[in-house]
């Protein structure tokens, strides 16, 4: 087992900054609904043992619309960072008639991506906010909508899990291997005492995974991101909540949000896979 180096607390501090973006609000299907342009800071306050948190909205004549301000020096068991401060919060339990969801970030640089993906209380996918963000000061450097070809190849990866109940991290190797044969995508996924292979007909910006216990959606979209989803929550079986972030040509994240078959969140892992 790995031992963490660095508590959650300092991961998060990774995150300090101001933070110029947008909150582009999507359908289930991908199609965008609205941009609106943001700020976000995240301020160390009490030598770092405190933070600030604003987030700004502004209209389009660039005046703030909306302003939130949150103070904490604690992080809630719905949350885990990662050493270089990709993250995830979200819904402890899944249940019937209530709504679920979570958002997945990541950074890199001056560079943050985030997905929030939203469920409705009949368990469907309802919505998803895609935040795109570069430092103040910084170019914004933003990559083009994912697209398949991308994906094709061979991915080698290290992954990390971390888990809910704060026990021992687990670090592995990953394999994934995208192929394509005329209008069907084929993947298989090789990690420890893990193989699984699926397969799907490649739609634009939409793969559609059915062929599986239940169906499951990955969105291409802006910015080199992606989004992989149940169309909606499973009952009794375990799912997951996942999205990746295309860095650069042959660079690839991806964080998921695993939860078991009575609804629990049990870990979260970061891959960080190069197409070989």
């Amino acid at each position: 087992m790995i031992q963490p180096t660095r508590s959650q607390w300092d991961n998060l501090l990774c995150n300090l900054g101001d933070w110029r973006g947008s909150f582009t609000r999507l359908s289930p299907q991908g199609i965008v609904k609205e941009d609106i342009p943001t700020q976000v800071t995240l301020e160390g306050l009490n030598q770092n043992q405190t933070i600030r948190q604003v987030i700004r909205h502004f209209s389009e004549a660039g005046e703030v619309s909306q302003e939130k301000v949150l103070e904490y020096s604690s992080l809630n068991r719905s949350t885990l960072f990662f050493e270089d401060g990709a993250f995830s919060q979200g819904s402890i339990q899944f249940g019937p008639f209530s709504e679920f969801g979570a958002e997945l970030g990541f950074i890199r640089g001056d560079r943050r991506l985030r997905l929030v993906q939203l469920f409705d209380t009949h368990s469907s996918l309802s919505s998803l906010t895609l935040i795109r963000e570069h430092r103040a000061s910084t170019e914004a450097a933003e990559r083009p909508t994912l697209t398949v070809e991308q994906l094709i190849g061979e991915w080698h990866g290290e992954a990390t899990t971390l888990y809910s109940d704060w026990r021992s991290p687990d670090c592995y190797a990953t394999q994934l291997i995208v192929q394509r044969e005329g209008d069907r995508l084929h993947q298989k996924l090789i990690a420890p005492n893990l193989e699984l292979n699926s397969s799907t007909q490649i739609q634009p910006n939409l793969l559609l995974f059915d062929q599986g216990s239940y169906p499951i959606q990955v969105l291409l979209l802006p910015d080199g991101a992606s989004s992989n989803t149940p169309l909606a929550i499973p009952k009794g079986k375990p799912f997951f909540l996942e999205a990746g972030w295309l860095v650069q040509p042959g660079l690839r994240q991806r964080l998921i949000r695993s939860y078991d078959a009575q609804g629990g969140w049990v870990s979260l892992t970061l891959v960080t896979e190069h197409k070989t």
